[in-house]
């Protein structure tokens, strides 16, 4: 039985269809020349987001990292300021001289992706200290993936959230792969969750292509940080269609493999033909759906393109807080 009612498992479906043309329109317009850089893109990982934020409140935090756009757009940042920002334009979440890997909008929780793995760990862990102190009851999860489990600032991180027991969910997105190898010769555990017992948290390995099953383990994790009862490591199992990032070779697994996942281990077509299936939704909303989520795309680029680059007399604003 789902803890979420019909409208709030369309909700789900809507955003994580929402972040795969969100990524697959700034992957095209990336190819064309017009975003500079780099991006991480989270095209096949859309359930552990939207599911992970499914049971948070606006007042509620997250932080991201590199491969943030779906963290972003799962707690409410709204795609014409993001798609503004990838552009380098004005309007975008940080003015435009952030791009990709820094979209911050504190407005809806959302305290910010960054370029530096497992740099989002202590940042989560400060914020979460923050709750505590002033007793403002939100929660902070915490978005990192599988390589930032072997940096100091996850285990320092960790120790000090279950020390202080902290209102945290340390959540991992393990797509099975860094940037060079499988994440089976980077750990000597069976899951990164398992890491857990080291501090004497809960830890769980679950689906993470299973967006309500993503979403009641979240939830609980939640409620557990909320009663003051400290953090909790989640462990989500998913898998990344694209590249690392747009220099990755993808030499590290095979075709075969990746074509398993994508025609069997969809999150979105699973979700949709699970909802078909119990009566919630029909193909002809389902879409209506993509109809509406194209034209909000689209809008999303019109307003980038039309939007004015940064001036030069700004060059030097926002460098300190």
């Amino acid at each position: 039985m789902s803890n979420y009612t019909n409208e709030q498992k369309v909700d789900m479906l809507y955003d994580m269809v929402l972040i795969r043309r969100f990524e697959e329109t700034v992957e095209k317009l990336f190819q064309e020349g017009k975003i500079h850089g780099t991006m991480h893109l989270c095209i096949g990982q859309e359930a552990t987001a939207v599911g992970a934020c499914a049971p948070l409140s606006k007042e509620d935090k997250i932080t991201s990292n590199h491969r943030g756009h779906g963290h972003s757009i799962a707690k409410g940042t709204e795609i014409k300021g993001m798609m503004a920002e990838l552009l380098g334009k004005e309007t975008g979440y940080c003015k435009g001289k952030g791009g990709s890997m820094h979209i911050a909008d504190l407005n809806v929780g959302n305290l910010g992706a960054n370029g530096i793995v497992a740099a989002g760990l202590p940042l989560g862990t400060g914020a979460a200290l923050a709750s505590q102190m002033k007793k403002e009851n939100y929660v902070v999860v915490c978005f990192f993936g599988d390589g930032s489990t072997n940096e100091g600032a996850f285990h320092e991180a960790l120790n000090l959230a279950s020390v202080w027991n902290l209102p945290m969910v340390f959540f991992c997105e393990n797509n099975l792969y860094g940037m060079s190898g499988s994440i089976k010769e980077m750990v000597n555990v069976d899951h990164i969750a398992d890491r857990a017992a080291a501090y004497g948290i809960p830890g769980h390995t679950i689906d993470g292509n299973d967006v309500l099953g993503v979403a009641e383990v979240t939830a609980e994790a939640v409620k557990r940080a909320k009663n003051g009862e400290g953090p909790t490591l989640i462990e989500a199992e998913t898998y990344r269609w694209r590249g690392h990032s747009r220099s990755d070779a993808r030499k590290y697994r095979s075709r075969d493999e990746e074509k398993d996942w994508r025609k069997n281990r969809d999150p979105i077509a699973s979700f949709k033909g699970r909802l078909i299936e119990e009566g919630v939704l029909t193909e002809e909303q389902f879409t209506e759906i993509e109809n509406k989520i194209e034209d909000e795309v689209k809008e999303a680029v019109k307003f980038a393109e039309d939007s004015p680059e940064p001036s030069l007399e700004t060059l030097t604003n926002d460098i300190y807080a």
